[in-house]
Formats: C-alpha cells, sequence, structure tokens
C-alpha cells in the first residue's frame, strides 16, 4: 500500500505543476495507480488526504473553480436558483464570473486588441527602461513597486480619454461604447445584490449618486513578462475602496490570486469573454458585513504578457456612504422595552421583534 501511497503523492504533485483547475481522483487515476479503494487510508476524507501528501510543499497555492452566474437564467424559471447562486458568491466568496451578461463579445475583442496595441506602441518600451527593471535584472527583491503597466481612463463625472497621451480616436470610440455596455451590467448588478439583501432595488445605485452620479472609471493594466518573478509582485496584496469591479482579463496568462478561508487561490484565465466581478469595500459597508471586500493580488508571470481591463463602478465623491438600516440590529434601547416586547411575541420568529425595535427607536418611544 504505501508503494500506492507514494505514486498518488507524485500525481498530486504533478497537478499543482500543471496548474488543474482542482484535483479530482478520477477512476482512470486509481485505475493507473492500482488503488485499493477500501484500504486507502481516509479515503473518506479526500481533501484531509490530499493535504497531508502535499504538506511538505512551499507556498502552495491551489487553482479555484470560482463560481459562475449565468445572467441569462434570471429570466425563466431557474432565476431563484441563480440569485441563490449569486447571494452565496457575494456572502461566501466576494468575487464571481458572470456569463450572458449583455456586453458585445465581438466588442470586448476589439477592446482587448486595441488596448494590447497601445500598450506595444506607447508604453512597452518605457516599461522595460525603467528603474524597477533595472532593480530586478540586478536580482534586486522589490516590495514598494508593482510590475505592470497602466493608465487610468475616467468616464462619469467628467471624462479624461481624450486627455491620454497618443489615444487613438477610434480607440476611444471603443472604449466608451463598451463602458456604455458595462454600466448597464453594473447597474443590473447593484439590483439584483439589493434584491438579495432585502433592500429597496434602487438602494446601491442611490446611496452611490451623490450630486453628481456615481464615479466611473477604468484601470488598463498590462501585466509585462517578468524576468524574475520571484522578486516583486505584478500588483501588492490589497482590497478594492469602490463597490463593484467588473473585470475583462487575459484569456490566456493567469496571475490573478484572491484569498478564501485563509489560502491563496489562483483565478484561471477568463473564457469565452466572461467578466469577473468583485465587491469592493463600500458594499462591505452597505451591506453591514453580509457582503465582504476580498484581499486579491497579481502575481508576475515569466510567460507572456497578462492583460487586465478593470472598470470601477464607486460612490461619487461627496456620495455618504452608511450601512443600510433595513441590515442594522436595533440599539440604543432599554432592555426593559425589549421585555416588555418579547413577553408578547416570545414563541414568533425574531427578526419581527427586532424590526419593531427599530421603529419604535426611530418614532422615539420608549415603554
Amino acid at each position: 500500500m504505501k508503494e500506492n501511497h507514494d505514486s498518488l503523492h507524485k500525481h498530486s504533485i504533478a497537478c499543482i505543476d500543471c496548474n488543474l483547475i482542482k484535483f479530482t481522483l478520477t477512476p482512470m487515476l486509481f485505475n493507473e495507480l492500482n488503488l485499493d479503494l477500501i484500504n486507502l487510508p481516509l479515503f473518506n476524507q479526500p481533501k484531509i488526504v490530499f493535504l497531508d501528501l502535499i504538506s511538505d510543499l512551499d507556498d502552495l497555492k491551489l487553482d479555484m473553480a470560482i463560481p459562475v452566474i449565468d445572467l441569462a437564467e434570471l429570466h425563466g424559471d431557474k432565476r431563484s436558483k441563480t440569485m441563490t447562486s449569486l447571494h452565496e458568491a457575494c456572502e461566501k466568496w466576494g468575487f464571481f464570473q458572470v456569463d450572458n451578461h449583455g456586453v458585445d463579445k465581438k466588442l470586448m475583442e476589439k477592446v482587448k486588441e486595441m488596448v494590447n496595441d497601445y500598450y506595444d506602441e506607447n508604453l512597452k518600451e518605457k516599461f522595460y527602461e525603467s528603474e524597477m527593471t533595472k532593480s530586478l535584472n540586478k536580482n534586486e527583491k522589490i516590495s514598494d513597486m508593482d510590475w505592470e503597466s497602466t493608465f487610468f481612463i475616467c468616464h462619469h463625472p467628467n471624462s479624461n480619454i481624450n486627455q491620454i497621451p497618443n489615444i487613438t480616436k477610434q480607440l476611444c470610440e471603443t472604449m466608451e461604447e463598451y463602458i456604455a455596455q458595462l454600466i448597464k451590467l453594473a447597474e443590473t448588478l447593484s439590483e439584483l445584490i439589493c434584491e438579495n439583501l432585502g433592500l429597496d432595488h434602487n438602494h446601491i445605485k442611490q446611496t452611490f449618486s451623490g450630486t453628481k452620479g456615481p464615479s466611473i472609471g477604468t484601470k488598463v493594466a498590462i501585466y509585462p513578462q517578468c524576468p524574475n518573478p520571484d522578486l516583486v509582485r505584478g500588483l501588492r496584496e490589497h482590497t478594492d475602496a469602490g463597490g463593484i469591479i467588473l473585470l475583462l482579463q487575459d484569456d490566456q496568462v493567469p496571475g490573478l490570486e484572491f484569498l478564501k478561508d485563509g489560502q491563496w487561490f489562483r483565478i484561471p484565465p477568463s473564457k469565452n469573454n466572461t467578466i469577473f466581478i468583485n465587491t469592493g469595500d463600500q458594499i462591505e459597508v452597505i451591506s453591514n458585513g453580509k457582503y465582504k471586500s476580498v484581499l486579491h493580488r497579481v502575481m508576475a508571470e515569466k510567460q507572456g504578457n497578462r492583460l487586465s481591463i478593470a472598470t470601477f463602478y464607486n460612490p461619487g465623491s461627496d456620495a455618504v456612504i452608511s450601512p443600510a438600516p433595513e441590515l442594522l440590529y436595533p440599539g440604543n434601547y432599554q432592555f426593559g422595552d425589549y421585555l416588555k416586547l418579547y413577553s408578547t411575541t416570545k414563541f414568533l420568529e425574531k427578526g419581527p421583534r427586532f424590526e419593531s425595535m427599530k421603529m419604535t427607536m426611530v418614532n422615539g418611544h420608549h415603554g
């Protein structure tokens, strides 16, 4: 049995090195290894077996099969299931992918192609001549800068796209068309999130509006091929400050990682132009902590450039942010008042009791 155990160990390491999305003990693998299914130690706890077998690997990172929300299923008998999946993705993950999102996929391809061309023509040479690159070529570890070439486009309330050096009219027009469609998606997601939280469907939109509407901008980033990826991060660990982040990312080169349950997980490149979504700090505040913003980072990669076009649907700069009152527990009441209500509602659901206490405090009644 020890020989089989050693063989499984080798295959476990191979699975990680090959960047498989998840480790699966398939019948074919068992047949190949000639495993005794009944006598395999801890067979009924495959996760424990797997972790035990790879516990000697340093800085273990796993690839993750992340939630995918098919927005087309909102219009039919699968709506309830889709809304539940969205709620779980926001509550337990803080990130997910959306498909059938309504954004023209040919337009998305055009945006990616034109951004890559812009980088090659205007940014690449300057990046590789930078002091950071020179330090990295000397094998110096870099901890205070990121291995990325970026520019930021403001869309709303004031656009700066025409002020970006050497940007073509075609790229401006293509980006503006893409963003117009993406804003509709962001607003749809905000409404769905509100529905799942039990809020008015316009709550996030109204909260984000301030006096001039929401702030919408796009960070365009190329994470260039890196000669020494162990010495620098593509982008250091952080959560996003704003609201809903909509990412059009590379379909070939990986690098994005999210922290979940204390473990860093690789996010695979997006296929078929699904859009990657994560929720920022302001969604955590509005939801009173029910939905979390999650730490993430980008790792530098030795093989190829990674494209990232992240659009931020954020509150306006003067928007006033606070937890939605509906999601707060009652507060600042006298316990005696609560006991009076409790005496007549003891055997009923506590939720309406809490709501009643909130209304009592709002109306200024005590006892």
